[in-house]
């Protein structure tokens, strides 16, 4: 199964988009202190997913709630 997520960070008060085989150790790598978007603040925490039987679906729906670029549709999404 593949997952298209959205993580939060309380400390950047922002919310990551991605997909990943693997959530758990995924999650584990984002609050690792690395370079990326999401280094440094080591307090990302899992706030939606959806399973997918493919990666190309879940790659299609990452890419799709990133189009939205909207804060306030992601919360929608959230609940």
């Amino acid at each position: 199964m593949f997952y298209t997520y959205i993580l939060y960070s309380k400390i950047r008060d922002k919310y990551y988009i991605g997909s990943t085989i693997n959530l758990k150790e995924r999650l584990k790598k984002h609050n690792t202190n690395h370079a990326g978007f999401t280094g440094h603040t080591g307090d990302w925490c899992i706030v939606w997913f959806q399973l997918f039987e493919t990666k190309k679906d879940a790659i299609l729906r990452e890419k799709q709630i990133k189009n939205w670029k909207s804060r306030t549709m992601i919360e929608k999404l959230i609940g």
